[in-house]
Parts: C-alpha cells; sequence; structure tokens
C-alpha cells in the first residue's frame, strides 16, 4: 500500500485502495478483497500493474492478482468506489454539526428569494453547451467525469460534497457544467445553482449592504444541487467563509448535493478555516492533470469536427506536441489557425499552422526566472515576497520561503549563496537545509507532495 501510494495521487488512493485488503495468496496469485463491483474492475484493469509490481517487491513469486467482492467492506469505505448508483446506499460518512440558526424550516420563504438587480438567486447561470457527451475522457480525468456521472444518477446520496482539483484550463468547469446541464434535463424540477466563489461573495457582500443576509442564507436551502467553481477564492474572505460554512451544513443536512472545484487540493489552499477544509475532506476527492498527447489529439479531432473544418492529422499533431498546458490553450490554438485559414482563403497545412501560431510558439519558450518562481509561490501560499525575503521563523512564511528555496534550487540550479542573497542574505547551509527538508517531506507528506505538483503546473501555465 505504502509504495502504491507514492505513484499515484491522494484522490486515486483513497478512492480505490483505502479500503481494500488481501484475502488470499498461494500458487503465484493474491486475491485482493474489494467492496463492489465497479472497484472490483478499476483494479483488474486500471490498476493490475501497480498491485503486481508492489506485491513482486515483497514475493517475486507472484504473477497474478485476482479482485474478490467483499460487501461487508463497503460501509467503511472512504469513497465508496464506483458502485453503480442503483446499488449504492447512502453514503455512512459523519454528519456536520447541528444546522446553524437562520436555517431551521420556519424561516423559509414561500417563494423563490431575489436579489437587488432583479434577477432570482436561482437563475443556474449555466452554459448548454456543456454537456457529458462533448467531454472528452481520458487517465488525466477518468475519476472526476465518473464522479460527476454517478452524481447525475443519484443526487445527493453519493460523494457528498464531490471536491475537485486541477490546474487552470483542464476541464474542471465544463464537468461541473455539464453535471448541472443533466440535472436539469433529467429533472426539471430540481433547483441547480452554478456559481464562481468570487460571485457568491460579491452577492453576499451586496446582502450585507441592503440588509438582507437572512433572506440571502434561506434562499439557498431550496437549492437541490449547490456547484462552487474555484472555491480557493474563498481563502483569507472570513465573512464569507463563514456564511459558505452554514449554507453548507444545511444543504448537508438536508441531502442536498453539493460540489466544488478549487485549483488546489483542501489541505493547500491557504488561510483556509479548518472547519471548511474538514468538510471538503469528508466527502470524496478527485484529480484532473494535464492531459497526455494522446489526449490532446483526440480533443483536436473532435473539435475540429464539431466545427466541421477539414485539418489534417500531422497538423493536429504539431499543434498537439507544442501545446501541453491544457485544453483551453488547445482550443485557443486551433481556432487560431481555423481563423487564419479562412482569412487566408487557404486550406489548412503544416506550413499554415506553424506560421499561424509562430508567436505562440515563441511565447511558449519563455524561460523561467527567479522572480517568477518566487512570486508563484508567494500567490499560492498568500505570503507577501517581502515577508518570505525579511528575517523571521514564523511558520505560516517558513514553509512557503523552503518551498521557494527549494523550487530555485530544483528548478533553475540557482546556487545556494544567490538564493541565501535573495532571501535577506540567509547563509547557505540555511539554504541547504531548506532544500533537503523538503526533499524528504514531499516524499514521507503527501500534502507536500501535492503544493509542489500544483506549484510546477502554474510555472509551466505561466511559463513554459
Amino acid at each position: 500500500m505504502g509504495q502504491i501510494e507514492l505513484s499515484l495521487s491522494r484522490a486515486n488512493f483513497i478512492t480505490w485502495f483505502k479500503n481494500t485488503t488481501i484475502l488470499s495468496r498461494g500458487e503465484g496469485r493474491v486475491v485482493v478483497g474489494v467492496p463492489n463491483g465497479f472497484a472490483k474492475e478499476w483494479l483488474e484493469n486500471k490498476y493490475n500493474l501497480y498491485i503486481i509490481k508492489a506485491l513482486k517487491s515483497l514475493d517475486p513469486t507472484i504473477q497474478d492478482i485476482k479482485c474478490s467482492i467483499t460487501p461487508h467492506a463497503e460501509k467503511h469505505t472512504l469513497a465508496g468506489g464506483f458502485a453503480k448508483s442503483m446499488d449504492v446506499a447512502r453514503t455512512t460518512s459523519s454528519s456536520p454539526n447541528a444546522a446553524p440558526t437562520g436555517f431551521s424550516r420556519k424561516h423559509i420563504s414561500v417563494a423563490p428569494v431575489a436579489n437587488h438587480t432583479g434577477k432570482e438567486l436561482f437563475s443556474n447561470n449555466l452554459n448548454k453547451r456543456y454537456t457529458f457527451e462533448n467531454f472528452i475522457v481520458a487517465e488525466n480525468n477518468e475519476l472526476a467525469r465518473a464522479a460527476c456521472f454517478a452524481i447525475s444518477q443519484n443526487l445527493g446520496h453519493l460523494y457528498n460534497p464531490l471536491f475537485i482539483y486541477g490546474g487552470v484550463g483542464l476541464g474542471k468547469t465544463h464537468l461541473l457544467q455539464a453535471l448541472g446541464n443533466e440535472i436539469t434535463a433529467k429533472h426539471p424540477e430540481k433547483k441547480v445553482k452554478y456559481i464562481t466563489s468570487e460571485r457568491f461573495t460579491s452577492e453576499l457582500v451586496e446582502s450585507i449592504k441592503n440588509q438582507t443576509v437572512d433572506q440571502f442564507k434561506t434562499a439557498y436551502e431550496y437549492i437541490d444541487l449547490l456547484i462552487i467553481d474555484d472555491v480557493q477564492f474563498l481563502s483569507g474572505r472570513e465573512k464569507t467563509q463563514n456564511e459558505f460554512f452554514h449554507i453548507f451544513n444545511a444543504l448537508y443536512q438536508l441531502n442536498k448535493q453539493i460540489v466544488i472545484s478549487s485549483d488546489r487540493t483542501p489541505k493547500s489552499i491557504p488561510t483556509l478555516e479548518e472547519r471548511l477544509r474538514s468538510r471538503f475532506e469528508g466527502g470524496m476527492i478527485a484529480d484532473i492533470s494535464k492531459p497526455s498527447l494522446e489526449t490532446r489529439v483526440a480533443i483536436l479531432q473532435t473539435k475540429a469536427q464539431e466545427k466541421n473544418v477539414q485539418i489534417d492529422q500531422a497538423s493536429i499533431q504539431f499543434i498537439a506536441e507544442h501545446i501541453k498546458n491544457n485544453v483551453r490553450e488547445l482550443e485557443g490554438a486551433l481556432s487560431r489557425v481555423f481563423a487564419y485559414s479562412e482569412f487566408q482563403k487557404v486550406p489548412i497545412t503544416l506550413t499554415l499552422v506553424q506560421k499561424a501560431l509562430s508567436d505562440m510558439l515563441v511565447q511558449t519558450k519563455k524561460s523561467v526566472k527567479l522572480d517568477d518562481i518566487v512570486q508563484v509561490v508567494s500567490d499560492f501560499y498568500g505570503v507577501a515576497v517581502e515577508e518570505m525575503v525579511k528575517k523571521g521563523r514564523k511558520k505560516e512564511v517558513a514553509h512557503p520561503r523552503q518551498i521557494a528555496m527549494y523550487l530555485l534550487r530544483t528548478e533553475l540550479d540557482t546556487p545556494f549563496s544567490t538564493i541565501g542573497d535573495f532571501f535577506g542574505g540567509r547563509d547557505h547551509t540555511t539554504v541547504l537545509h531548506a532544500v533537503e527538508k523538503v526533499t524528504k517531506n514531499k516524499e514521507t507528506i503527501t500534502r507536500v507532495r501535492e503544493e509542489l505538483h500544483s506549484l510546477k503546473e502554474k510555472l509551466q501555465a505561466a511559463h513554459v
């Protein structure tokens, strides 16, 4: 289990391996106990090699594994695995604290509450073009997609809350809105609300200004599916976090579905209240990583078909090999090629693609500099660069400083003395200690490993 955990994201490890067990071994085969049929299929087909490799390191005679369903383990599973929705019992994770004042039934309005702009609070804010059908499923996102689809089949009783995290432009918003659109299509009587955390904060501020906070909070209790996008922007906003906590609790206790997205794991969101962090971690966590080359090719082919534009395989391959960061950049590059072809009134060829994307390809070769790394770390942890540079041993500053030193050393091979000079004239031995500490922690502490992964993705998205 320890070896496998180091090879997978935390979300995948918890979902598929946390409650497995070895039932028997003999004649070169190990039988692994799993909680349900979907977990059995997933482990045998997707993680077979991971399991065999870990087992063979302990016993070279092991050649095969088989999974066997042990139903009694279902009630102990953290994320439940992906059982078919008809067979899944209601999640048994512990309930949050009692609903706060302001959420008893006697406070619910008879009609939907409208905000001061005259628009109903229940406007779902969904874009109809986002569906499950036009979402490209691959290894980088299959867990998140499967979780969203499972929820659409069993709203409020499965993976609640669902927390999806991943870098910019990887498809989180598409998935969230696809879930909302699926529910509104199948269950038009259900109230769905998709909202960004920044918009939520804005609406809360308006309700405070208009002295309608109670109405604002009570209205949310009508919602059957609440989708909050980019929840990391709640960081540092104490009043907003407090009100969102109360709304979260009320919806949860009414078995209403909550789905949240972020660019990082709950543990990695700075200045997030611990009670909110624990709520986010109480359901299921799924990640979306960068798409592979094969996935990028599939995305480009699908987008070209959607727009009914002819483009040869060599051109698609070229775009996929040079635009690596995220789906949004891929779509932007493809749209640029289409526009260039239409403007020039010539068919799309590899030569045309190279000309059309010449500016973008030059930009992707920009090198990362010392200041870039420090600024990305500063933004990620919510700690000012000035705070990291000056003398001091505050825990909330020391950790980001050590991470920045580690990245400067490993990403740029910056001399220890140069790093020390930048951070307030510190001795090179201090920098060496920081680098060694982070190196050790990333092997043993999941949170540190996830933070470094997110930081490197942000650096690459901005500069590589």
